[in-house]
């Protein structure tokens, strides 16, 4: 069975529609600490990845998905599956001070004078 959020509170699905895909993933948190995996889905809130390397729960990370630098987000473990061969992940998308990035309050649609 997975691991619960942080807090033993369970993750809650969000950041809309998860679009599967195959693409490799790579976990940056430090020079000395780089992981390597494939993106099973992502969506504008997170990726679930398969890893060969054991992560811990809330550990942070720079995601980047596919082999260019062009999809690169801070990110966060939120829950965590082991399997027999490593663990399946599941990273929510942070912004730079480490809030989710679904959280931010939605854009006003008020003009101002």
């Amino acid at each position: 069975m997975g691991t619960s959020a942080a807090g033993g509170v369970s993750a809650m699905r969000r950041g809309g529609t998860r679009s599967g895909v195959t693409e490799r993933v790579t976990l940056c948190n430090g020079p000395d600490r780089i992981l390597e995996g494939w993106a099973l889905n992502v969506s504008r809130g997170g990726v679930r990845a398969i890893l060969e390397e054991k992560v811990e729960l809330g550990q942070k990370f720079d995601v980047v998905v596919g082999t260019d630098q062009a999809f690169k987000r801070p990110g966060r473990v939120v829950w965590i599956q082991e399997e027999p061969d490593g663990v399946i992940v599941g990273i929510e998308f942070t912004n730079p001070s480490g809030a989710p990035i679904d959280s931010a309050p939605p854009p006003s649609n008020r003009e101002t004078p």
